[in-house]
């Protein structure tokens, strides 16, 4: 099993020591006043790791600390793993980003879009057309999620049993049956609504493979790239790394929830959320971004689907703020584009926090993160387990390892 190690001096390679201790005692202090449980943090430069710090417990009750081999619930930052999948299957001609989605899920013919009323009443309409891929890989396919509570679509998802996205007992396969008699939220491809596009993007590349999404993913992407730990569920003997998820109390403190059934191959499958990592593995797959789709020999894409997959593609140059629904006007969203299934900077100037321009990546529901930033040749990953509710880290992260930039 390999671990993520400091490769080279940040000095070296143009980041500032001292930057990246402020960037440390920022995050210490937050485990210090229990609002974290421990963390890890690794910032490369040109694919050479310069900063490395685990620290703090995986789990508070059994005293066991971060480590390097630490296992992390990596949730959303799964969707861009299942980017990579469905693009394999467009530049192998077996799919591609203008299918219907009905060519492939029969189920999704004649979708049906909101138009008026409250949820105990809605009235719909025709589509004017239907879903394709690529609006599923940009969240505007007019999907949702029911913990919004920002549109009546919203309170239908949670009548439907989608408070958490899946009914109860449900696979993948049927799933797709509730999302699909569903209305859609707005027409496809004209606002930006996250969503759970991927997991229908997961069940598309069943479908288009032939294969489960855990195989397809296993043997198309994690083991090609050497990620060893990754998956969709543990073994009994990764099963000690596993950090505790925690959830943030309404003290500001935190206490351990439920999280994902990782201990056993789970019913169902999914493209939005269900990867488990090391540190190490998700350094491997930013790095084969970062390289354009290739890593130690391996290449997964080509380097114009991999431009491709990280430039914007909302209409006329829109951020997600701009072209986002009502779920979706915070301040956090200005600046930011989106590809498939990442943010992309668009204006660097208007983000919350200091990015290069094209900068890349997306964030985990657990508070983890990660981002590749092309302009100073960075790749970022930050790893902890805790569901916040008041907690907003990732723009001081991304300050503080901006600040570490020296040439």
């Amino acid at each position: 099993m390999a671990e993520l190690r400091q490769e080279v001096d940040p000095d070296e390679v143009g980041l500032d020591p001292k930057a990246l201790d402020r960037l440390d005692r920022y995050f210490a202090h937050h485990v210090g006043e229990g609002r974290l449980p421990g963390y890890l943090v690794s910032v490369a430069r040109g694919g050479r790791v310069a900063h490395l710090t685990a620290y703090g417990h995986r789990d508070l009750a059994a005293g066991l600390p971060v480590g390097a081999d630490t296992l992390w619930r990596i949730y959303s930052m799964t969707k861009p793993v299942t980017a990579v999948a469905v693009l394999q299957l467009v530049e192998e001609g077996r799919l591609s980003l203008d299918d219907p989605l009905d060519r492939h899920l029969p189920a999704f013919a004649d979708p049906r879009v909101y138009e008026s009323g409250p949820a105990t009443d809605v009235h719909t309409r025709p589509a004017a057309g239907p879903i394709l891929i690529r609006h599923l890989l940009t969240h505007t396919a007019g999907l949702t999620f029911g913990f919004y509570h920002k549109h009546p679509v919203d309170a239908l998802y949670r009548e439907a049993g989608l408070e958490s996205s899946v009914p109860p007992g449900a696979n993948l396969a049927e799933t797709m049956e509730v999302y699909a008699r569903l209305p859609l939220q707005f027409e496809p491809g004209t606002q930006w609504n996250y969503s759970v596009a991927s997991n229908v993007l997961g069940r598309v590349v069943e479908v288009v493979s032939g294969r489960p999404l855990d195989e397809y993913v296993t043997e198309r992407i994690l083991r090609p790239l050497g990620m060893t730990d990754a998956g969709f569920h543990i073994t009994p003997e990764q099963a000690e790394r596993l950090a505790e998820l925690y959830g943030e109390t309404e003290d500001g403190g935190i206490a351990p929830i439920p999280g994902l059934p990782v201990r056993g191959r789970p019913r169902f499958l999914s493209g939005s959320g269900g990867l488990v990592a090391t540190a190490q593995d998700f350094h491997r797959f930013m790095e084969m971004l970062r390289r354009g789709g290739e890593l130690d020999g391996t290449r997964l894409l080509s380097p114009a689907t991999v431009a491709l997959m990280t430039r914007n593609h909302l209409p006329d140059g829109a951020d997600l703020r701009a072209f986002g629904a009502p779920a979706h006007q915070e301040r956090g969203k200005e600046g930011l584009g989106f590809g498939f299934n990442v943010s992309v900077v668009i204006d660097p100037a208007r983000t919350l926090a200091p990015q290069g321009l094209g900068t890349y990546g997306w964030t985990g529901v657990a508070t983890t993160a990660f981002w590749v930033d092309p302009s100073h040749d960075l790749t970022v990953q930050f790893m902890t387990q805790v569901r916040p509710k008041t907690l907003k880290v990732f723009p001081e992260l991304r300050r503080l390892v901006h600040e570490a930039l020296v040439d």
